[in-house]
């Protein structure tokens, strides 16, 4: 029974992800230009989540920081989920619904892009950083699942919804995961062409 209870995991997890590939293709692709053609124009990605959402935000920097799969120069990315100080003196002095809008004020600059990570996409927080990053004329690329939530009717034409079309929190995130190695590997292909084994 254990051992049945492993196998559905797995068995769920893959064919979300091969019903989502043909609903996200299209999304993910539009994203991947839109922080292709910031970076190009010297603008940086913020990016902000909660819980497991900070995670995926901290590895999708460092992806671009650091490397994806082959060497290039470091791209601008910050995760706005890692500085203790900010994170508390923010929650502590207004209110934790603050902590990512205040960093998107003082970071954000016109045509960056922010990285919005939510599962459900009624994170208080979140909403209260994406309508930060539209005031500062920013372009926001949206991480959601379970229809999207309050961020999809925050989000301009121009900005993009990668929505994953599931319920279940940990299959959102899985495939939340998938997407930023895809973005990562796009925003590569987009600046070198190819693929890293050529």
């Amino acid at each position: 029974m254990k051992n049945q209870r492993i196998q559905s995991h797995f068995q769920e997890s893959a064919e979300l992800k091969i019903q989502a590939a043909s609903v996200l293709a299209g999304p993910i692709e539009e994203a991947t230009e839109l922080m292709f053609a910031a970076l190009a124009n010297g603008n940086k990605i913020l990016a902000c989540g909660n819980g497991g959402s900070a995670a995926d935000c901290q590895h999708f920097a460092a992806e671009l920081v650091g490397r994806f799969e082959r060497e290039r120069l470091p791209l601008p990315a910050l995760a706005l989920t890692t500085d203790t100080s900010i994170l508390t003196a923010v929650a502590n002095d207004y209110s934790f619904n603050e902590v990512f809008a205040k960093q998107v004020q003082a970071f954000g600059q016109a045509g960056d892009v922010l990285l919005a990570i939510s599962t459900s996409g009624n994170s208080a927080s979140i909403l209260n950083a994406v309508n930060a990053a539209h005031e500062r004329e920013m372009l926001v690329v949206a991480l959601t699942g379970k229809g999207g939530g309050a961020l999809a009717k925050l989000l301009s034409d121009a900005d993009v919804n990668i929505c994953v079309p599931h319920d279940r929190t940990c299959r959102i995130q899985e495939v939340h995961l998938l997407t930023i190695h895809v973005l990562c590997d796009g925003i590569d292909a987009a600046l070198f062409g190819g693929d890293a084994n050529e």
